[in-house]
């Protein structure tokens, strides 16, 4: 399958306009500060984007990022930005075609972000198989991936190679396409359909034992939307599977709980995360405004105060006295609410996953 993927995404597609469905090339609204950054990434560049949602984690400032499947480099180049002149961002791509695009704008970018050198480099490599890429234990800060994990044919592996070479306390945070059940492997087989981010995706509830299995103990769904298939003749194929296009974060943290559980902890938001001062979103289910006690699990608890979030927070409460299953817990299969319940979501709560 590795030959097909990368005949698909070197050779057939030139630009996002080629993709026959909306499941692999889709942004969210962008902030006003991302919306800048974007227009400083050079057009060839961001022609040949083929991400599912917008990769943008908090608090950057500094850190080492590696990129999953990173193509022509346009979440790179974004990304180097947001981690300034002291940060580093490495990009992992197994097509030759898109390095070759984005090697080629390295020095355009340093020139365009006003850097004395650069901050990013791309190795040509398999997600599934960083350590021939000498990538060490315990090396990155951030890990992200936009719409390629679905493409690689051995998903565990990917996720234990990035548990591997994550910080403790460092995480996962990724878009990718989801199914509501598994694609037949005749489906799975189909070119055109894996390249197009579908009959590879992973059901749901896979992901999520595969996840835990791999050490991401507490897996995070932090927004998610249905997808579209605009095309008769991959509707006639596959338009029985409901799919979904997701972005969660998976943190490095090894004491965290099976379920939710209440020790009857708060934490209160300081404000201090740059384009973050009023709210800091941890997920779908956990919006935390500033000032304000927030009723959280241990799990969040935990994330937060094991995280480079911690500086960020004031923490009130410890593990001593435990109250039960956290009440009104959210979900984390995509678009759950509205799909399984018939009730849109709501994320203003002080709920948990």
């Amino acid at each position: 399958m590795f030959d097909e993927v990368k005949d698909y995404y070197g050779k057939i597609l030139q630009s996002s306009t080629d993709l026959k469905t909306d499941a692999c090339c889709t942004d969210t609204a962008l902030p006003d500060y991302l919306k800048q950054a974007m227009a400083k990434i050079h057009a060839e560049v961001a022609s040949r984007y083929y991400g599912c949602g917008l990769v943008r984690p908090q608090q950057l400032q500094g850190m080492r990022i590696l990129d999953l499947g990173c193509g022509s480099g346009r979440d790179c180049y974004i990304l180097s930005q947001m981690v300034g002149e002291d940060g580093f961002v490495l990009g992992v791509d197994m097509t030759d075609e898109q390095l070759e695009v984005a090697n080629q704008y390295i020095d355009y970018h340093t020139d365009a972000f006003a850097y004395k050198k650069p901050n990013i480099a791309f190795k040509k490599g398999y997600i599934e198989r960083l350590d021939e890429l000498d990538l060490d234990d315990n090396s990155f800060d951030i890990i992200v991936s936009n719409c390629v994990i679905n493409l690689s044919p051995d998903k565990e592996s990917v996720l234990k190679e990035a548990y591997r070479v994550l910080k403790p306390g460092g995480e996962l945070y990724f878009s990718d396409v989801y199914s509501d059940r598994r694609v037949p492997e005749e489906l799975v087989k189909d070119p055109v359909l894996y390249g197009e981010c579908l009959s590879g995706a992973l059901y749901w509830n896979d992901f999520q034992n595969l996840a835990k299995q791999c050490g991401f103990l507490d897996p995070r769904l932090v927004e998610d939307r249905p997808l579209g298939i605009d095309n008769a003749q991959i509707e006639a194929l596959i338009g029985h599977i409901n799919f979904y296009s997701a972005t969660y974060r998976l943190f490095k943290l090894d004491d965290l709980e099976p379920a939710c559980e209440d020790y009857g902890q708060s934490v209160v938001y300081k404000g201090t995360i740059e384009h973050h001062k009023n709210h800091f979103t941890l997920d779908k289910y956990h919006t935390i405004e500033k000032g304000r006690h927030f009723s959280v699990c241990g799990n969040t608890w935990k994330m937060l105060y094991g995280s480079r979030f911690r500086e960020h927070f004031e923490f009130f409460g410890h593990m001593k006295n435990h109250f039960g299953i956290f009440p009104g817990c959210g979900s984390t299969i995509p678009f759950s609410d509205s799909a399984q319940t018939g009730h849109s979501s709501d994320s203003s709560g002080g709920s948990c996953c």
